[in-house]
């Protein structure tokens, strides 16, 4: 094939990442070619890339463990997509893959770019598997082709202030004021609605509601409403580099809530953000895809991606299990078609996974066992602090006092 998206053994992205081993085995089954799409240029190019990292790590084991088994032993071949962190070319991508002859997709990341992804897939049968955007419209739409792993934004909305209101009142109820800084996508707007409707009812003001485009480079005005204001909490909703940017803002402008609380930050729960900035990510809570910290298999996959000088992130994590749900849909499915894939995917038990899901159970193509964990950045590292289950240390709040 000519195509600059063939094989994962043709791809010099993959080909550095990967070994391929399952060449040979590839000479007597024929490889189900799975489209691996997400923004891997543009503003979210970090997180995409992070995203295919996972893809091709995850590709690589079921590859090494003898492929698809009731297929041959027939080994899973990427189709590399960028969604170039735009709706409209993540679906182009989608058309592309299909004209090559996918049998399920994987991705695409972003809220935003997932909505369009699914909906182009759908016109095809194509199974899409959703590795991580969280608005809850990507599930609503009764798309039977679509099939998120990970839970959505309000499950984690939920989470969020329901912990939020139990660490208040536990501490004497020390915040009062909230504000909203979000970015101005599916995501960030999404998020920011439910906390804005939800956090009054648990006795907490929103004294302001900010947004910003993605991607944004200067913060400074922001950060001095902020400073007006002072919330006692502020809870950021964005991307990586619009995080980081924030709350280095909020630094040099020294202002200090009492605490910043996450929901789905995006470099609140990072060992990234950690490592870079130690000082600022000290104390920072976050509700967010995360794995179980008890679980033995985190520790080697976890050191596998720091030796190919990347972070173990929750992209890497999500899409990594994303495409071993999909794998395991294949298994039972006994084919590569497309109509067969979607069946098994909907009929799904999985729970040969590390995430604090159990096993998995879909509605209209959610999986309703799937939680977000709460962490907190404590003594340089990330720490699950809810639920009691995976808990690993206490919360420390409020920060400031």
């Amino acid at each position: 094939m000519s195509s600059r998206r063939t094989f994962l053994c043709q791809s010099a992205a993959a080909a550095a990442m990967l070994s391929s081993p399952w060449i040979v085995r590839a000479q007597s089954a024929a490889p189900v070619k799975v489209g691996v799409l997400h923004p891997v240029t543009g503003a979210l190019a970090y997180s995409g890339q992070q995203c295919r990292l996972g893809a091709l790590l995850a590709i690589d084991d079921v590859n090494q463990a003898g492929g698809i088994k009731s297929l041959g032993g027939a080994p899973l071949a990427a189709i590399l997509g960028d969604a170039q962190s735009r709706p409209e070319a993540g679906s182009a991508e989608v058309e592309k893959m299909n004209q090559e002859g996918v049998s399920a997709i994987v991705g695409a990341y972003a809220s935003a770019i997932c909505l369009a992804t699914t909906q182009t897939a759908a016109k095809y049968g194509l199974p899409h598997v959703v590795d991580v955007g969280v608005a809850d419209q990507i599930v609503e739409r009764g798309l039977t082709n679509t099939f998120r792993f990970g839970p959505g934004y309000r499950i984690c909305s939920e989470r969020a202030i329901t912990d939020l209101a139990a660490l208040n009142n536990a501490a004497g109820k020390p915040a009062k004021t909230v504000m909203i800084v979000h970015e101005d996508s599916l995501f960030g707007t999404g998020t920011a609605a439910l906390l804005s409707k939800s956090l009054p009812q648990h006795g907490f003001e929103v004294v302001d509601v900010l947004k910003h485009p993605n991607p944004t480079r200067d913060f400074n005005n922001i950060v001095l409403r902020m400073k007006s204001a002072n919330p006692d909490i502020v809870i950021p909703a964005n991307y990586y580099n619009e995080y980081a940017l924030l709350l280095r803002a909020m630094r040099q402008q020294k202002v200090q809530p009492k605490a910043i609380y996450s929901v789905l930050g995006g470099a609140a729960s990072s060992y990234k953000f950690v490592k870079e900035f130690p000082d600022i990510a000290n104390g920072i809570i976050d509700c967010n895809h995360w794995f179980n910290p008890k679980d033995a298999r985190v520790a080697p996959l976890k050191a596998r991606v720091e030796g190919k000088g990347a972070y173990f992130s929750y992209e890497v994590f999500m899409t990594y299990t994303s495409v071993l749900l999909l794998a395991d849909a294949l298994e039972r499915a006994k084919s590569a078609d497309r109509a067969a894939i979607i069946e098994a995917l909907a009929s799904s038990t999985f729970n040969e996974h590390f995430m604090p899901y159990g096993p998995t159970h879909f509605v209209n193509g959610q999986n309703t066992g799937a939680q977000p964990l709460m962490t907190q950045v404590l003594d340089n590292d990330i720490k699950v602090i809810f639920p009691a289950d995976y808990r690993q240390t206490d919360a420390v709040f409020p920060l400031m006092t």
